[in-house]
């Protein structure tokens, strides 16, 4: 089952500050969701248009309005002001403004990354990082076999042991991901013997993983990482068999001054990634 999330905008993951305008983002998986607050005399013909360019904002946004009044206008000249709790759905191709002497406080679900992209550049960082990703076999039927309250005690002791070799092994845990787990690491010497010692305690509760480690280039949002790696980490890690830790190519290119062993397991094809991926398992030492 996985695990409920909680975030508030009194502590988002970013803040942006525009003339007359602040946003507060915060980042749950792959939505992202911002809480604006226009002062009066906002437009963004006036005081957005000057950074992005273009003739009308063309971003699609919805989401709905706290407080205060939103004006659109349309470039065929129609004009569309939403009030407090109004739900809002405007297409691209506006100008949005603040109506009245009062601020315009909206929530936002769609169009926030679009919308920042350009005031977003600096404010996050891109980095080259080991991913490994773990998760329990057969953790479903193992759950439906002990009931609730005892899987819960046992997937909380794998997590706690889990951790344990994430600390001895120089591993920074990202975030749990249902009954596994993603971690960062420096190097990916680390992230397999790592993998390899929570097969091991693993195993000593009676249970299995699977494992997958993958290099590249993501992008670190607040305490969370991003981008197309972490996708791909994640697909090497799903094509891995009961106790296999796999890596990419990549990975195991990296790694060829270590002295670590592996076995090809030949190309796959991994769901949502494009062309063949050559995939091989770790051999412990």
């Amino acid at each position: 089952m996985s695990e409920a999330t909680v975030k508030s905008f009194r502590a988002p993951d970013e803040v942006v500050r525009l003339p007359k305008m602040t946003a507060d983002i915060v980042v749950l998986g792959e939505l992202t969701m911002s809480r604006l607050v226009a002062e009066p005399g906002w437009r963004w013909s006036e005081h957005v248009r000057p950074s992005v360019g273009g003739d009308w904002c063309q971003v699609h946004h919805v989401g709905f309005v706290v407080s205060g009044r939103l004006g659109t206008l349309f470039p065929d000249g129609r004009e569309v002001i939403y009030g407090p709790d109004d739900i809002v759905d405007i297409p691209p191709g506006h100008d949005g403004y603040v109506v009245g002497d009062e601020p315009c406080v909206q929530i936002f679900w769609a169009g926030n990354r679009p919308f920042f992209a350009s005031f977003l550049i600096g404010s996050r960082t891109r980095v080259l990082a080991t991913l490994l990703f773990t998760d329990l076999v057969d953790s479903t039927a193992k759950a439906a076999e002990l009931g609730d309250a005892r899987w819960r005690a046992l997937l909380s002791d794998h997590f706690v042991a889990a951790r344990a070799e994430l600390e001895r092994y120089g591993g920074r845990e990202v975030k749990t991901t249902g009954d596994g787990l993603l971690a960062t690491f420096d190097s990916p010497g680390q992230a397999l013997r790592c993998a390899a010692a929570i097969r091991t305690i693993t195993n000593r509760a009676g249970l299995q993983i699977r494992a997958g480690v993958h290099v590249g280039e993501v992008e670190v949002v607040g305490e969370d990482v991003r981008g197309v790696t972490v996708h791909e980490a994640a697909r090497v890690m799903a094509a891995a068999g009961a106790d296999e830790i796999l890596v990419s190519d990549l990975t195991r290119a990296l790694t060829g001054t270590s002295g670590l062993a592996f076995e090809d397991r030949g190309t796959h094809t991994l769901k949502g990634l494009d062309g063949e991926w050559r995939l091989a398992a770790y051999l412990s030492e």
